[in-house]
């Protein structure tokens, strides 16, 4: 197979290590508008680039791409690719331009569509979600995820990426990146209420901090704390309920559940290999990035099972964050 990666920024870079590492079969070829990027992806992996994506859809024809721009762009890009046939994996994308003609379109042409939501293939998250649904009554939560925003790529500045956006901004991709597995493990939203302020002085034009209730339709209900101020990168939750206690501090080496017998907090592993990359903090694994890209080559190879969050499923989660920072 032949997969055409478009974007060749962080994420970009992550998916052609990831899949050079694990698939020698397949022909990687990327594309970007940066000439120094392109250059940078040669002399790293050895690939074939384009600054032009039509010339390498022309000139390859490939099987899938793989879109790993800013989201703000991913729309359009989704959408020429599926015009030519091309199957198509993408990034979060923040923002649902175009979603009603992308799903028409994958399903007229019968072609695969997979959207990335990387904390759906996390362990921890399968067992908490697991033990959630598996588990009789109505369950409390509280989740805080933040870390300052300088510190995201730092590398670069952070007025130089997508997330100084106001569309695309920090705030918004967190909530997109946890919203899919809390509505998977508590149920739809029924009702939000929403605090939000700016305690940085980074300049942003757009909120910070959101202090956020959400009640489910089931009866869950649940506090998420999301900002881009926190000095350290925090995942801190706390699952409840009279028959089951669940504590994560956002790696594998911190997931706990109460023993009701021993009076305590037991570790739970659920990995047997943990891969981490050491540009990135210790909560941000490898290992659910690997999954995502394995179950999307099962899936255009004709494992119709493999699609866990689907463009009608984020819609959905979309108009709900719209609907938080409109509040």
């Amino acid at each position: 197979m032949k997969f055409l990666v478009v974007g060749l920024g962080s994420m970009g870079k992550r998916r052609i290590r990831l899949i050079k590492e694990n698939y020698k079969d397949i022909i990687l070829i990327g594309v970007d508008l940066n000439s120094s990027r392109c250059a940078e992806i040669k002399e790293l992996f050895n690939l074939k680039t384009y600054s032009s994506l039509d010339e390498a859809i022309n000139e390859e024809n490939p099987d899938a791409a793989f879109i790993c721009t800013s989201p703000i762009y991913h729309g359009k890009i989704i959408l020429n690719c599926l015009k030519k046939n091309i199957n198509v994996f993408t990034e979060i994308n923040l923002i649902a331009d175009n979603y009603d003609e992308i799903i028409d379109i994958a399903k007229v042409k019968n072609l695969k569509l997979f959207l990335s939501s990387t904390f759906l293939y996390r362990n921890e998250i399968k067992y908490i979600i697991e033990k959630v649904q598996n588990s009789k009554g109505k369950f409390a939560y509280t989740y805080h995820v933040g870390q300052y925003l300088p510190d995201w790529h730092p590398w670069e500045s952070y007025e130089n990426f997508f997330v100084s956006d106001k569309r695309t901004n920090g705030c918004r991709e967190l909530m997109a990146i946890e919203l899919p597995w809390i509505v998977k493990a508590f149920g739809n939203i029924k009702n939000v209420q929403v605090i939000k302020n700016n305690i940085t002085n980074l300049k942003l034009d757009y909120f910070d901090n959101y202090m956020i209730i959400l009640e489910h339709e089931n009866g869950n209900v649940g506090s998420l704390n999301v900002d881009i101020a926190s000095r350290k990168a925090i995942r801190s939750l706390e699952v409840y309920n009279e028959e089951l206690h669940i504590r994560w501090e956002g790696t594998p080496e911190t997931l706990y559940a109460y023993n009701f017998d021993n009076k305590d907090f037991e570790t739970i592993n659920t990995y047997e290999l943990i891969v981490r990359n050491n540009k990135y903090v210790n909560n941000i694994i490898e290992n659910a990035y690997l999954s995502e890209i394995s179950t999307f080559i099962s899936y255009i190879q004709g494992d119709e099972n493999n699609t866990i969050h689907t463009f009608e499923d984020d819609y959905k989660i979309i108009k709900v964050i719209d609907l938080i920072e409109g509040m």
